[in-house]
């Protein structure tokens, strides 16, 4: 398996991955598999290969497939520019277990510490996901909040629990 950031011919791979992660995973995300399959081909390019370099996208590939992705954002406005979102990770649950997660977070940290001006990460994970959590927990992300009820669901309202890393080398470490 190897961890590549996502080039423009992924793009048809990565939509089908995503579309199937909001599925599959809806307590995951914040979007619905509707609102994303409605997005056109030019959302999910950009999403996958920004050209402004907000964002970074990374495939985790076996066997000539994409088995798991991750993006990292970063914050342009001046106030918020030293920190980078992590977002919309997923990993196939057939490859799960196999360290495809781990190593898509770790090529979304060298990335972020690739950038002098990131100083920190976070993300959002919902309550309750044992397995999300603790792969950011082992990856070095601490908790520092729960947003209840973050994200409404057929079941009822779920919390988002925030988390947060700080990058080594930086002020907040």
């Amino acid at each position: 398996m190897h961890v590549a950031p996502l080039s423009a011919s992924d793009v048809p791979r990565y939509r089908e991955l995503m579309l199937y992660a909001y599925a599959a995973a809806p307590d995951a995300f914040v979007a619905t598999p509707e609102e994303r399959a409605a997005e056109p081909e030019s959302w999910w390019l950009r999403r996958a290969v920004d050209p402004t370099g907000l964002s970074v996208a990374f495939g985790a590939f076996q066997e000539g497939g994409l088995v798991g992705t991750v993006t990292l954002e970063f914050l342009a406005r001046p106030k918020t520019r030293h920190k980078a979102n992590l977002i919309g990770m997923f990993v196939y649950e057939s490859y799960r277990g196999r360290g495809a997660g781990a190593a898509l977070v770790q090529a979304a940290l060298a990335c972020a510490r690739a950038r002098p001006e990131v100083r920190l990460i976070t993300l959002t994970v919902t309550e309750g996901n044992a397995p999300a959590i603790g792969l950011y927990e082992r990856c070095g992300f601490r908790p520092f909040g729960v947003e209840p009820m973050a994200i409404a669901t057929p079941e009822g309202y779920k919390a988002k629990v925030h988390m947060w890393l700080p990058i080594e080398g930086s002020l907040a470490a």
